[in-house]
């Protein structure tokens, strides 16, 4: 495998590169990668073979987007580009979820800030449990009517809920979802449960995001080594902790994998590349580079090939279907996270 062998997103026919280039910590304040660095980033990696962009307009409240239309000056037409809506903008409340009154005032302002008169793929981020499927379903067909988008799709919706997504679309005579975004990777396997098989079934392009967990499958989280600084870590300290019980379970994989990723001469970057990489269903895996270091070893984890022999013993150390933390699906469904909705 190799960034110039390019694959089909789903039914929709579009060409991408296995790799992805994710812009989550571009931008400033909170964000790890500052304007400047991050356009370096961006180029480098459509220099280097990569084809497809996604980022989101909460990422750093609208500046990763604008940094990303910044960069794609002159290029934009070689580039599949996505965002997402859901996440509130600003202190305002009204400014979220999946309503059609705020995807209709979302999608103005990621055009604005992509420099871009259209959308390649537009996706809710999060699903939206106040605001009903046909209504943002609705919503989203008049924007491809419009040409303000291309294609739309979905993020860690439950199994249910894809279902009930081309359902809907298919029985109201409506255009549905094309690509699903899921977390992936050697620590996060649940969706191997269901949902890449119903991404299957519908002939859904998935992009999966997360190969390295967070920074959990970066190599430095060893046993016996220090708490690894990282600016996620200190932002969700619970899901990093090592001392913490509930990550002794996910500890031990993530030791055991780097040893078994220095025995077969790799980086645990490659294993962990490699491995989402392999799965039939994924069709692009989203990277996070920091840097253009980070994105150097992201690029040469592209070429990794794993042999069914390794393949297998990476089940043994994390068997199939397997997440070690509720949240590392992404969401918490609302019934599992609010006692209240499920006692009387």
């Amino acid at each position: 495998m190799s960034l110039s062998e390019l694959r089909t997103l789903g039914r929709t026919g579009v060409p991408v590169s296995p790799l992805t280039l994710g812009t989550l910590n571009f931008g400033t304040g909170s964000a790890p990668t500052g304007p400047e660095e991050s356009i370096r980033i961006i180029r480098t990696a459509l220099d280097a073979g990569i084809t497809s962009v996604d980022t989101a307009d909460i990422y750093s409240q609208g500046e990763a987007e604008a940094i990303v239309g910044r960069s794609l000056q002159g290029r934009r037409d070689d580039v599949f580009l996505s965002t997402k809506f859901h996440g509130q903008m600003g202190s305002n409340p009204a400014h979220a979820g999946n309503s059609r009154r705020w995807i209709m005032k979302a999608v103005e302002g990621s055009l604005n800030r992509l420099q871009t008169d259209r959308i390649d793929l537009y996706q809710a981020h999060r699903p939206d449990y106040n605001t009903d499927v046909l209504e943002t379903i609705t919503a989203l067909n008049d924007l491809i009517r419009q040409g303000k988008i291309l294609y739309y799709g979905t993020s860690v919706f439950t199994p249910a809920q894809l279902v009930e997504a081309q359902w809907i679309a298919n029985t109201n005579h409506l255009i549905p979802p094309v690509v699903d975004q899921v977390p992936y990777s050697l620590l996060v396997r649940a969706n191997e449960r269901d949902v890449f098989a119903i991404t299957q079934q519908y002939n859904l392009g998935v992009l999966s995001y997360g190969p390295l967990d967070g920074g959990w499958l970066s190599g430095r989280y060893r046993l016996g080594a220090r708490q690894p600084a990282s600016s996620r870590a200190n932002a969700l300290p619970g899901r990093f902790d090592v001392t913490a019980p509930f990550n002794q379970h996910k500890l031990h994989a993530a030791d055991a994998l780097a040893r078994l990723a220095e025995h077969h001469g790799l980086s645990l970057i490659q294993l962990a590349v490699g491995f989402a990489l392999n799965h039939p269903a994924v069709s692009s895996v989203i990277i996070g580079p920091r840097t253009e270091e980070h994105l150097t070893d992201y690029l040469k984890a592209a070429d990794t090939v794993l042999s069914d022999s390794l393949l297998d013993a990476i089940d043994d150390i994390v068997a199939p279907g397997t997440n070690f933390l509720e949240r590392d699906a992404g969401t918490v469904v609302p019934h599992l996270e609010y006692a209240e909705l499920r006692r009387r």
